[in-house]
Order: structure tokens, then sequence, then C-alpha cells
């Protein structure tokens, strides 16, 4: 039974992938008969649009060009001119006898521009020289005639109800001149519904073809209620344009966009993607500059019979057959020459690899299967044998591990405890207890090392009433920033011993030469920084002045309303270029002043990772002048925290701040 189960569970493989590819052959055939579609439905759009444009246009263009001849014999023009005069006016009667037997509809109209009669005579009607109606310019329904008359263009086509005919037309009315003169209309007419039957009508399922003009609006549709009527007069076209009919700002876009390629490349078909409807349909189009119309073709392709998929079903099934049999040859002949003999190995094979090595492999078979249990037999043999000789070795450096981890831990701890010593000798030097003592709450410090100790500190030396104070960032951070912060400090100590407390920048030119003198002997690669940015600030109180000097640190006062920065000199403490450093002095009463080292203004953060940088640090300081100093600080930090996120902190951090009210 286990035999049988495993000989299942084959055959359901097999065919679950035959299945697959299956699957896979029927989903790629159907894309690429989707494609072939989409790509023949282009071709057929195109036709189809080229071969109704000529339909429409040969007939349309005779008509027109008929009735210009009409409209400019010097029998028409001369009756205009003289209306009253029954000579004229019968020679105008019979030369228009002639035109209408010419014209397709078997109609004429001739309008004058004087009189505003309207003449017109077809089959219907009893040959009259009378007029049958009179045009009126306030009657809205005679808005077309004036509109026209006023217009410059020569002709227009337009289709429109006449009431008083009781008849829906595609009118062509040319306008008759003399002499620059514009003597009235003149021109012929089809019949709307006959007119959309002959050129407009189409049976084929999914395609609708249509006339716009230059605005849009529908001059021939298969739906006559969607036709915008007389949309040459100045009234809206009611909606019945072909923007209306696609469903979205997108698709009409689109639509004008075919419209101006069709304009640009006259006779052409332009082509695009729009939503019509419920489905996303092909739109073709060609203009043609006589007319002004634009000859358009809707076709959806997934209801027009683009190709024919008659033999699609048919195919599909004889495929399917001729799959399921090749299956069952396939998986009898697989199952009696391969499965069998494997999923007996395949038995033997687990044994082995549940770590029991006395197995006994078929070895009576000489094919390739014989050789492979063979060849398992050699193997099991082997791993045994590797197997104990592993667990040994394992053993073995197990144990050096452990110690090798222990001995690591202890090496680790020591570090620890090493640079937590550090730590609190690092934080020894930094003057708060003085600060507090001389200051109290005129004074607020952030200090935020990136590591357990970092390169930045700050310094206080009081001098009477007066004091020096300032904040140093030495390069680096971590352990050498920290080295180099006791260096920096020995040489700030022995420079004020030199040159004394007031004269900040004496004490940056004096620091600048200690520190390269004690560096002097050292060798350093060019990868290796010792140099520092210092900001120092002498506190006068007597004079109410503020001293400043700085290397590549500024200082900033606020006085609650502006912000300035007083900039450092461009050159570091220890650089490869020597710097000149100078004094600035500011009044004290009234202003709030603050030092900040680089690792607030380059501390990455915000939805591009940029630093914090000096504009949004300055804007920082104006918006929380006002503030006591300590709520100040607690403003600073939420800031940076709000602003840096989830970042890490990029460098050792140092503000300082004082004011004296």
């Amino acid at each position: 039974m286990a035999l049988w189960g495993l000989r299942g569970k084959s055959l359901l493989a097999l065919g679950a992938s035959c299945l697959l590819a299956l699957v896979l052959a029927v989903v790629i055939g159907w894309q690429l008969l989707q494609q072939a579609q989409a790509y023949f439905g282009q071709a057929y759009a195109r036709n189809f649009t080229e071969l109704n444009a000529q339909r429409i246009l040969t007939p349309v263009t005779r008509e027109l060009a008929l009735s210009q001849r009409f409209a400019e014999s010097i029998v028409t023009r001369e009756w205009l001119e003289d209306e009253q005069d029954a000579g004229k006016k019968a020679r105008f009667m019979k030369e228009a006898e002639g035109y209408r037997h010419a014209f397709i509809d078997r109609s004429y109209f001739l309008i004058s521009s004087l009189s505003h009669h309207y003449y017109f005579d077809d089959d219907q009607s009893s040959y009259s020289d009378q007029p049958r109606y009179t045009l009126s310019a306030t009657a809205p329904d005679d808005s077309w005639f004036f509109n026209s008359m006023a217009n410059t263009d020569q002709f227009n086509i337009n289709v429109n109800y006449d009431a008083k005919l009781n008849t829906t037309k595609v009118w062509f009315n040319v306008v008759v001149k003399d002499n620059g003169q514009r003597l009235g209309l003149a021109g012929t007419g089809f019949e709307l519904s006959q007119f959309l039957k002959d050129f407009v009508q189409q049976q084929e399922s999914g395609v609708v073809p249509m006339i716009i003009n230059e605005q849009g609006a529908i001059q021939a549709h298969p739906d006559a209620s969607l036709i915008a009527l007389d949309s040459v007069s100045a009234k809206d076209s009611e909606g019945k344009t072909l923007f209306a009919l696609l469903a979205d700002d997108a698709s009409r876009q689109t639509a004008r966009a075919i419209m101006t390629r069709a304009r640009q490349h006259e006779g052409e078909v332009q082509l695009d993607w729009v939503a019509m409807g419920k489905h996303k349909q092909l739109l073709a189009m060609t203009y043609s500059p006589l007319l002004q119309w634009y000859i358009v073709t809707a076709v959806d392709i997934s209801q027009a019979r683009i190709i024919d998929t008659s033999w699609l079903v048919p195919a599909v099934v004889a495929m399917v057959l001729l799959l399921a049999l090749l299956l069952v040859v396939f998986g009898f002949a697989v199952e009696r020459l391969v499965l069998s003999p494997l999923r007996r190995l395949q038995m033997s094979a687990k044994a082995i690899a549940n770590g029991s090595y006395e197995v006994n492999l078929p070895l009576d078979s000489k094919d390739e299967i014989g050789d492979l249990s063979r060849t398992f037999g050699v193997m099991a043999d082997k791993v045994r044998s590797h197997t104990a000789e592993l667990e040994s070795k394992v053993q073995e450096r197990t144990a050096a591990l452990e110690q090798a981890n222990r001995e690591m831990a202890e090496i680790n701890r020591k570090i620890g405890a090493s640079i937590d010593y550090a730590s609190l000798i690092q934080r020894a030097i930094l003057p708060d207890r003085q600060l507090v003592q001389s200051l109290g709450d005129r004074h607020t410090v952030l200090w935020r090392p990136r590591d357990v100790v970092g390169g930045d500190f700050y310094v206080f030396y009081a001098d009477g009433d007066n004091c020096l104070l300032g904040v140093i960032d030495c390069a680096g951070h971590g352990v050498p920033g920290a080295l180099m912060t006791m260096l920096m400090r020995a040489a700030v100590d022995y420079a004020i011993n030199e040159v004394g407390l007031a004269d900040p920048a004496g004490v940056l030119t004096r620091t600048d030469a200690a520190i390269r003198s004690m560096l002097a002997g050292a060798d350093f690669t060019d990868a290796i920084a010792t140099n520092a940015d210092v900001g120092l600030v002498y506190i006068d109180r007597a004079a109410d002045r503020v001293r400043f000097a700085g290397a590549k640190i500024s200082l900033y006062a606020s006085n609650g309303e502006d912000v300035q920065e007083i900039r450092g000199a461009r050159r570091a403490l220890g650089d490869k270029r020597v710097g000149e450093y100078s004094n600035t002095d500011l009044p004290l009463a009234g202003w709030t002043f603050y030092m900040t080292t680089d690792g607030f203004l380059d501390q990455a953060g915000g939805d591009k990772h940029y630093g914090f940088g000096n504009k949004r640090f300055t804007a920082m300081l104006q918006a929380h002048a006002s503030l006591p100093l300590g709520q100040q600080g607690e403003a600073f930090i939420q800031a940076l925290e709000s602003y840096q996120g989830d970042l890490p902190q990029r460098d050792d951090i140092t503000v300082l701040s004082f004011r004296f009210d």
C-alpha cells in the first residue's frame, strides 16, 4: 500500500507539473492573442477610418463644390443685388432648377442678406419663385444665418432642424459675394436620416463612426439624439460633443491631443486609447481641412470582431486531450522504469539520513539504478567514519571556542570599565559646578557625546566678576576624541597662563601654537586629524561687553526678535595652515548668546536625511529666545530629536548659551 501511495503521489506531482505547464501556455497564448488583437485593432481602426473618410468626403466634397459654383454664379449674384428685377429673377430660377437636379438631395436654397428672404425648392415642392419665409435677427432659430454672414469663412457645414420646412438636414452654406460684399447664402442639404444611413450607420459590433467639427461638437453619429444641431450658432452644443462621451478628464485630454495631431498631419489617421462608456476603446481620427470636419471611429476591441476566435475553443480542447494522452503514456513509462527503483533507493537513503548506516541496499540491479545504489553503499561507509571523526573534532573545537568566548567577554568587560572610567574623568574636567556657582540660571549647557566619551568639551574660567567661557570640538569622537580633549585642555590652560583671560583671540593664537608644539614630534598619517574648532567668549560685567573670538565656531546673539551670527575665523586650531584670529566686542545687556559645535548643525534627519543646518538652527533660536534658558535647553533637545527621528547620532553635540539681564 505504501508503494502505491508513493506511486500515486508521483503521478499526481507529474500531472500537476504538466497542468501548470498547460495553464502557463494558455495564459501566455491569451496574452499574445490580446496583443495581436490590439495590433490588428489599430490597423482595422486606421483602415476603417480612411475608407469611411473617403465614403463621406467624396459626396460631401462634390456637394460643397457644386454649392460653391451655385453661389459664385453671375446669375445668382445679379439677382441678389436687384431682387425686385423680374427678368433677373426668372433667369436665376431657370438656372437654379438645373442646379437642383444636379444636387444629390435635389434641393437648393438661397437667402438674401438685404431682404432676409429664404427661397427653397425640392422634389416635394411645386416650382415657385416666392420666398418660403423671411428670417429675423431676433429669432433664435435664425441665428445660424446671421452668424454665418458675420463670420469671415467662405462656407460652413451645419446640421440643423428647420422648423418652417419641417426637415433636418446637413446644410452646405456658401457665402455669395460680389466685390467683397456679402450678398447672402446659397447651397443645398443632405437629409440627415439618409446621410446617416448612407455614410455613418455601421452594423459592425463595437465600431462607432462619427463626425465632429473643430469644437468637438458631433455632426453625425449612428445615434441621432447625440448630434449637436445648429452648431454654427453661438449657442452651446448642450453637451453633445465627443468629449461628453468620454469617461474621464485624461481621456478628454487624449482626444484633444489626437485632434491636434490630426490637424497637423492632414489626411493621416491618428489614434490612441481612451475610456468611452464602460470599456477602454481605440479612438481613430483624420481631419479634412476643406470641410473643417474630423472623421472619427471609436473601436471597442473587446466587442469588435478584429480576429476570428471561433477556432480557439476546438484548438484548446484538442490540445488538452493530446496532453492528457501523453501524460498517461509518459506516466506509465516513468513509473515502471524510474520511479519504482528510485523509491526503493529512497527508503534506503532515508535510513542513512536517520543515522542507520547498516542498511541493505538493492545492489543486484545491473542498470544505472544499481550503480547508484552501490555508490550509496560506499558513501554510507565513508559518512560513518567521517561522522565519528567530526564528532571528536567538534567537541575539541567547541571547548576551545567556549574558552575564547570567556576570554573575549573578560576583555570586553575590562574595555567597557576603562571607557566608563574615562567618561568619569572626562566629565570631571567639565566646569559644571563652577558654571552653576558663577552663572546659575543665566546659562544652560547641552552636552551629548556620540559614544560614552567624546571629542567635545566646554570651559569656564572665572576672573572676578568677569569670566571666560567657550566650547571646543576636537577632531574625532569616542576614545580618540576624548584623548584629544585632554591634550587640548592642557593647551588652553597653558595659553591662558601666557596671555590672560581678557583676550580670546590671543588665547586661540597661543593655544594653536601650543598644540602644534605638542604634536610636532608625532608621526601621524594624513588620515588622522588633530585639529579642533574653538569658540571663546570673555564676559566683562563692568563694561557691559562681550568679547568673542572663534576658530570655525560662530557666536549667535538674539534680542528676542532677531538672531545675529558672528562668524569665527575660517581656520581651526592645529589646521595645516595657521589661522588668524581676532576679537569682536558686543553689548552684553538685552542679548542671549549661543555657541554650538558642528555636531548639532550636521545631524542628519528629516524626510531627505539632510543636516540640521545653520538656517534651521537660527530659526530655532529665534523661536525660543524669549524662554528661560533652562526651558530653551529642553526645547533644543526636543527640536533635535524630532528632526533626527530614527537616525543615529552622527557626531558629538555641545551647545552653550548665556545671558545677563
